[in-house]
């Protein structure tokens, strides 16, 4: 029988989501969970389970080597219908919810299920801490109680996990601006250049600065050209692709990191925003940028290609800004 769905469904998969935990690598923390949840309830499988819109997934497991199941099959499913407690099924052939299943009727066997609901700080459930057995049998109430502790603390550890990603998000964006800071842009262009020797892919970087931008500060004071920063750094997020990292480089220089872009597509992507920050409309006055453009060469260094694309930069601020210049043939 297939379980209905929650009346807060798409609340649940959203807060889910946030938590950016489904198709992760394996995790020592959650791996310890569902041994302990194994032992304590003397059973051969025990599962971190996590609902998805269309499927079961599986954080950890043990005792079990698939990753994730349909959801019309997950007994995890029935389980976060009712949130408020654990979901007990001694003898699941003697259940009608669940005595047709094919996981009942052929691999894994399950006879014997009992799942402790993940429930987030906001009351959503999420999946479950489950423990399954071959053979039909009950919990203690003791085994209960140890099963919902486990599931809190699943539930710590993705707080935790929440908490640190933002932390992380925190100390690698700029503020003002809402791009990422330089100490992301210098991790991720050493990630790129090592990534790029090992595919043979090109990569290639653009530096750009607001022009007579000091000028402008003085003439009309710095929130005016912080918000000029922000209204650059806005038109450069939005041209730029999803894949491609756009950075406030320092001051008034930006910077963007295209990965798999040869030199033809850096250049039209540069023009692209040159004439996207042209064409905008300025509060005080006409607001222009110049771009270098570099595109790595075989053998060449990060700080080599970091000093090509400055290079660039200076010459189109020399031949007289709001121009494009390739590091090639300036």
């Amino acid at each position: 029988m297939k379980a209905a769905l929650p009346k807060n469904e798409a609340l649940r998969v959203s807060v889910l989501h946030r938590y950016a935990i489904l198709d992760t690598l394996a995790e020592q923390s959650y791996d310890d969970v569902v041994m302990l949840a194994a032992e304590i309830c003397n059973v051969p499988i025990a599962l971190v389970s996590l609902i998805d819109s269309d499927r079961q997934w599986f954080k950890a497991k043990h005792g079990l080597c698939v990753n994730e199941a349909p959801r019309e099959l997950a007994f995890c499913a029935h389980a976060i219908l009712q949130p408020e407690q654990p979901l007990i099924v001694p003898d699941a052939l003697a259940d009608i919810r669940f005595r047709d299943n094919p996981l009942v009727l052929g691999d894994p066997g399950i006879r014997f299920y009992a799942g402790a609901p993940l429930l987030s700080p906001s009351g959503e459930a999420l999946g479950t801490v489950c423990v399954i057995d071959t053979q039909p049998r009950e919990l203690s109430e003791r085994q209960v109680q140890a099963l919902q502790a486990l599931a809190r603390q699943v539930i710590s550890l993705l707080e935790m996990r929440s908490l640190v990603a933002e932390l992380d998000m925190l100390s690698t964006t700029d503020g003002l601006t809402g791009l990422r800071n330089r100490r992301a842009f210098d991790q991720k262009l050493i990630v790129e250049h090592q990534r790029s020797a090992r595919s043979k892919q090109p990569f290639s970087l653009l530096l750009m600065d607001v022009d007579n931008f000091k000028t402008y500060n003085d003439a009309f004071g710095h929130q005016a050209g912080d918000d000029v920063l922000a209204e650059v750094a806005r038109i450069v997020q939005y041209t730029v692709r999803s894949y491609d990292m756009a950075a406030r480089y320092g001051g008034e220089e930006f910077a963007v990191i295209l990965p798999d872009t040869d030199k033809s597509g850096a250049l039209d992507l540069a023009e692209r925003l040159r004439h996207a920050v042209e064409r905008a409309e300025w509060m005080n006055r006409k607001i222009t940028i110049s771009i270098g453009v570099a595109s790595l060469s075989p053998g060449q260094t990060v700080p080599a290609l970091i000093k090509e694309a400055d290079r660039a930069l200076y010459t189109a601020k020399e031949q007289g800004r709001n121009r494009v210049v390739d590091a090639d043939v300036d």
